[in-house]
Order: structure tokens, then C-alpha cells, then sequence
């Protein structure tokens, strides 16, 4: 590591911890030279093989944007944006591979974006999904049909049904 200061090619670890989120490891080095000091934060390399075969680091900030377009006037704020983008981070570090495609980092922000807005989720699934009918939007509609319980909005109890009200009439 060299000197930020006078370019010396070497320096000294003085000391090391990990960060709070604990995905990176913060190091205070001296350079030998001229006895300065100064931080380095190391991060474990993950790389995204782009479907041209380009390959660039994992960018968070490009997670959030890419979801950012799905959930535009959608009731979503920009920390649960954040949130949903440190998730999708957290998941695509844990499968412990130093590769992925972006298909998989696509794949991986479906879950959390399922639990934070619906139409999100279909308008993003129909492209990593690569939608190609209506059918296949019906079909991811069914799916989410299946798995959401009915919404009930009365407090009757179970079994019970609901009152309508009925409309009054000029004879009542």
C-alpha cells in the first residue's frame, strides 16, 4: 500500500477491525518513511458478469436505481429503498461466490421487493423474468394470489360474513 502522503511503495498495519455491518475491515497503517498515518478499508471483491460478459464490481447504488424505475409512483420511500438494497447486498454476499450474473442479482432483489410493493414486483419480474405475454403476468398474478390470505374487512369473526349495507329507499 503506498504512502498517500510521500508515495512510499510500503506501510505498517497498526490496527485492524471489522466495520459495524462487519462486511469490511478497516485497517490504520503508518508509513515507514515519514511516519504519518492514515485509514484503508478493505472489502471482499464481488463482481457482476454483465450479459455482454463484462465484468464490474456489485454496485448497491445500481440495485437501488434499477428498483428505484419499478417503483416509480409507488408509495415506496427512499430508506426502504436503502433497506431493500443492503438485503439484496447481504444475499448475493452470502451465496459466497466472488461471481454472479446480473440475472442472479436481478433474481435476487424479487424476494425483498415482493415484501415491500406488489406492482414493483411484476413491473421488475416481468423483465428478469422476461415476461413475453399476458399470460405470463396473469400466471405471476395467480401466484400472488395464492400465497396473499384473503383480505377481510370485517371484525364479525370467523365463518361469519359481513353486512352490506343496503341502500335506502324513497319507500323506507
Amino acid at each position: 500500500m503506498h504512502c498517500p502522503f510521500c508515495r512510499h511503495p510500503d506501510s505498517r498495519v497498526v490496527d485492524s477491525r471489522t466495520t459495524d455491518d462487519g462486511t469490511s475491515i478497516r485497517r490504520r497503517r503508518q508509513c515507514p518513511d515519514c511516519s504519518r498515518r492514515f485509514t484503508t478499508v478493505e472489502t471482499a471483491s464481488l463482481m457482476v458478469i454483465k450479459r455482454s460478459g463484462v465484468t464490474e464490481p456489485f454496485s448497491r447504488t445500481k440495485v437501488i436505481s434499477g428498483v428505484r424505475k419499478a417503483c416509480q409512483g409507488r408509495p415506496v420511500t427512499e430508506d426502504a429503498l436503502a433497506k431493500l438494497g443492503q438485503r439484496v447486498e447481504e444475499a448475493v454476499r452470502a451465496t459466497g461466490s466472488a461471481e454472479l450474473t446480473t440475472h442472479d442479482v436481478g433474481l435476487a432483489i424479487l424476494g425483498p421487493l415482493r415484501e415491500l410493493d406488489l406492482v414493483a414486483y411484476l413491473r421488475f419480474a416481468s423483465v428478469y423474468r422476461a415476461f413475453d405475454s399476458l399470460e405470463d403476468f396473469e400466471a405471476a398474478i395467480a401466484e400472488l394470489r395464492e400465497e396473499r390470505p384473503p383480505v377481510n374487512d370485517c371484525d364479525c369473526g370467523p365463518g361469519a360474513t359481513p353486512e352490506v349495507p343496503v341502500p335506502a329507499t324513497a319507500a323506507d
